[in-house]
């Protein structure tokens, strides 16, 4: 990357998409448009890796009753189909609880070996136990299970080996890379990108330094990487651009700044970091992460990253397509009630804000009249709506106008749970709601769902109060912090129960 040694001129940018948004420099955004998309990701790998577990212990299992018990018993019989299953299942299950699915264990395979074979060796005494208990230990054959065993140590070991050396060379020719951006140019700066190029494991590739200063008092530009803009401007960049971390390089003795500075990128779907490489004030060790030596503070985390976002995925993908199918006479009968009550298309579609505040065209049954739709949504609908037609009123009431986002959960714009997706113009107590709530984008930091936390908690419907709009934001972010396939599945169950009961929806 070619280096810059002063600001960016302030030249307008490719686009403006949204409120709150501001253009960047042409600089940035010729950056920014270089890192619009990554060709390798941590959640590809965990899920590679999965695979590859689950693929070697099953058919390890498989090969070895095919070879010495089917000659003497026949066929595979259920009674081990269900370990072959459940056994691999469980290992992979604990080895991702102990964090052997993320991209330090790829690194530093031997430790992780280790830990993956003590919970291989776990999840089979557990199974012994059981049997001997059940008293089927006897159903089994003492030299599949032994064979299987220790056949499973070699396969977990020499997946993680394989793994590392895929890794390091995806790491050496930049297919896998962690994009950083510095958020100050100052000394700590300086010392920081220093320290990480001292390191022969870094995988941090730093695309750029945003700083309100500029000329001596910023150092950093120096060391040969380009100042894209001030850091308000940083916001814009961080949804144009695909990163994955924001470190700031600033003294810890600069209180009121640092505060300052978070409350503007927190509400950015990235992890933040701050380095502490040059501080002497130190914390406790689990409060640090480490690239080589070089120590950071967490501050933030992205949430639903990595392997939870492919899971999230999956569980998206599955549960809509059955719905999809279940749910079809009751669309196809919606359908047709708005053709036989008004003029005008079904369908409509409506732009909103989704994952990382990007505008997405999200699909509704028509509940207004043709004449009258208000595709910005510059007026909430009320009580007796005089725009909302007789069969609108219904559907909006049970919600199923929205039944065709099921069709952007599918193309992968909308998730089945999360914070509802708002409409452009949206407002509360006659204020645009990023005017109201202090940090209201930070609940665009994960994909919007067709139902949520706050609306099973009664905060659906009309927003005319702040206090509406703070308590929907509220619950929104309770559900980010604490997500769980348990989580979207106990909001799914509850939702039909809510639409029955519910009172604020017209």
């Amino acid at each position: 990357m070619t280096s810059s040694n002063a600001p960016a001129e302030n030249e307008p940018g490719t686009k403006r998409p949204g409120a709150g948004r501001s253009a960047l420099n042409l600089a940035a955004a010729r950056v920014a448009a270089n890192l619009k998309y990554r060709p390798v990701s941590a959640g590809f790998l965990a899920a590679l890796l999965r695979l590859a577990d689950f693929t070697a212990l099953v058919g390890l299992g498989t090969l070895i009753h095919y070879f010495w018990v089917t000659p003497s018993e026949g066929e595979l019989a259920l009674r081990y189909l269900l370990p072959l299953i459940l056994l691999p299942v469980f290992t992979i299950s604990l080895i991702g609880t102990f964090k052997g699915y993320t991209l330090p264990a790829y690194r530093h395979p031997l430790k992780h070996i280790g830990r993956a074979a003590g919970l291989w060796a776990v999840v089979f005494a557990c199974f012994t136990l059981v049997a001997f208990f059940l008293k089927i230990g006897d159903d089994f054959s003492r030299l599949w299970l032994g064979a299987w065993f220790f056949l499973g140590f070699v396969a977990l070991a020499a997946a993680r080996i394989l793994l590392a050396r895929l890794v390091r060379v995806w790491t050496r020719v930049g297919l896998l890379e962690r994009r950083a951006v510095l958020v100050g140019a100052g000394p700590e700066a300086v010392s920081l990108i220093r320290a990480l190029d001292a390191e022969p494991e870094n995988d941090i590739r730093i695309c750029g330094i945003f700083d309100d200063r500029g000329g001596d008092r910023a150092p950093a530009i120096q060391e040969g990487y380009p100042l894209l803009g001030r850091i308000d401007e940083l916001v814009e960049f961080g949804r144009q651009a695909q990163i994955d971390l924001l470190i700031i390089a600033l003294p810890l003795t600069a209180e009121n700044r640092l505060l300052e500075m978070l409350k503007q990128l927190w509400v950015l779907p990235v992890d933040i970091r701050m380095a502490a490489n040059t501080s002497r004030l130190r914390f406790r060790p689990r409060s640090y992460s480490f690239i080589g030596s070089v120590p950071f503070l967490d501050l933030f985390d992205r949430p639903i990253a990595g392997w939870d976002s492919v899971v999230k995925r999956m569980f998206d993908i599955a549960f809509a397509s059955l719905a999809l199918v279940a749910l079809s006479p009751v669309m196809l009968a919606v359908a047709a009630a708005i053709k036989l009550d008004s003029r005008g298309p079904v369908l409509f579609r409506q732009d909103r804000y989704g994952f990382n505040n990007e505008l997405i065209k999200v699909f509704k049954f028509r509940s207004m009249y043709v004449d009258q739709v208000d595709l910005n949504a510059a007026k909430l609908v009320s009580r007796d709506d005089p725009r909302v037609t007789r069969v609108g009123r219904f559907i909006r009431k049970t919600s199923l106008d929205e039944l065709p986002q099921l069709f952007n959960v599918l193309k992968g714009n909308l998730s089945l749970v999360g914070p509802r997706p708002h409409a452009l113009q949206a407002k509360a107590a006659d204020q645009l709601y990023e005017q109201v709530v202090d940090g209201y984008f930070a609940r665009h930091r994960v994909k919007p769902g067709i139902t949520g936390w706050a609306q099973v908690n009664g905060w659906r419907g009309e927003t005319d109060t702040q206090e509406k709009l703070e308590r929907r934001v509220e619950h929104d972010q309770f559900y980010i912090e604490n997500w769980s396939v348990l989580f979207d599945l106990y909001i799914l169950l509850l939702t039909p129960i809510r639409l029955v009961t519910g009172e604020n929806a017209y």
